[in-house]
């Protein structure tokens, strides 16, 4: 007998291991594309899993921070909601500005663990339209979330009768939607007003989605108290409106009309105040007919408002769709040829609408026979 490997095995464990080893022939050296087949999120999750949580002092592994905490200086608060308060801050080496999100309280394991693997995501996120998180701080019973700092602060209280401003607002927005939605598959859940920021050079961002709904919600992506009820989607408020079944993409694109909708007003648009009791805002926005438009604006955005305030979540257009409206798109063409003439503008975009907008508006009565 041939001395394989020391100590010499049992004959049963010895032909286990012959049966094993020859199973093994090895269809991954054979085929070394097989290993694309294996479903790969799994060796990442439980590596992230591993790397996010929490050291036994409480504080993240110094390969997962970039910016030590020890190099911020604290200096005012500038806002508070969502279970903690935001605070200005300064990173000495580079002399940038951050805000710096302190969540108060004990958190129970899985839950800190789940926070740690939410924020190694949305330091992932990257885009133009979104506030990007940078580092998250676990020590003493806080969770501190490093993000970037928006030095106009939030959206809350504008008044935005301007329709050319408004539009380009809510284009900025939709693509901030536009990238989480159909890129990286992030539903926001809390659309409103104060969590779109501003910043000096007229960049509108969204803020305050992943740590703050896990916090809120109990684990359930359908659980009605996350977020603020005044500018939550019919369906999510009263779940037998839609025979049970929430489209959490379909109820942000709600929240964007809500809030939209306001900037033009200048006002909470249903009939009752955004911090009426719970019942009043649920007749408001579950009974009555969704909130339109005044008769006073144009048709584009009267228009464009009911895309997104449809009762049916199905009948939502998506973010990327949006987009292409002529409320969104319609403006884009302007702004792009200012200065070429008002009758150039008007032509320019009545074709754009014709053309690639599928007919969004009325359609236009049929063409007439052409004379011999």
């Amino acid at each position: 007998m041939r001395p394989i490997q020391p100590p010499p095995p049992s004959s049963s464990s010895f032909a286990t291991r012959r049966r094993r080893k020859d199973n093994l022939i090895l269809h991954v050296q054979r085929d070394p594309n097989l290993n694309l087949a294996v479903p790969l999120p799994l060796p990442p999750a439980s590596a992230s899993a591993s790397a996010s949580a929490p050291s036994s002092s409480g504080a993240p592994s110094n390969q997962q921070q970039q910016i030590p905490f020890s190099e911020l200086d604290r200096l005012n608060r500038i806002g508070s909601g969502s279970g903690g308060t935001v605070y200005k801050v300064l990173h000495r080496p580079t002399n940038r500005f951050y805000a710096l999100k302190v969540i108060y309280g004990h958190h129970e394991e899985s839950v800190r663990r789940q926070i740690h693997r939410e924020i190694q995501i949305l330091r992932d996120v990257d885009d133009q339209n979104v506030v990007k998180c940078h580092d998250m701080y676990d020590s003493n019973g806080e969770i501190q979330v490093l993000l970037e700092f928006m030095d106009g602060g939030s959206l809350e209280g504008k008044h935005i009768p301007n329709e050319r401003n408004l539009a380009d607002v809510a284009r900025q927005i939709l693509r901030g939607l536009s990238y989480l939605h159909h890129r990286r598959h992030i539903v926001h859940r809390d659309i409103k007003p104060s969590n779109l920021l501003i910043n000096s050079r007229k960049q509108v961002k969204i803020a305050d989605f992943g740590v703050g709904r896990i916090l809120n919600q109990t684990m359930d992506p359908c659980n009605s108290s996350v977020g603020t009820i005044a500018y939550m989607s019919p369906e999510r408020i009263n779940t037998d409106i839609n025979n049970g079944q929430y489209d959490a993409y379909a109820g942000d694109i709600w929240s964007l009309g809500v809030s939209i909708l306001e900037f033009y007003m200048g006002r909470f648009p249903f009939a009752v105040g955004r911090q009426g009791d719970w019942a009043s805002l649920m007749c408001a926005i579950c009974m009555a007919p969704p909130p339109e438009a005044p008769v006073t604006a144009s048709n584009e955005f009267r228009d464009f408002v009911s895309r997104c305030l449809q009762r049916e979540p199905s009948r939502r257009w998506t973010a990327s769709r949006l987009l292409g409206h002529p409320f969104i798109a319609g403006q884009i063409v302007m702004n792009h040829n200012h200065g070429h003439g008002q009758q150039q503008e008007q032509e320019v975009v009545h074709h754009h609408q014709n053309n690639n907008l599928h007919q969004l508006l009325p359609p236009p009565p049929p063409p007439r026979p052409l004379s011999s």
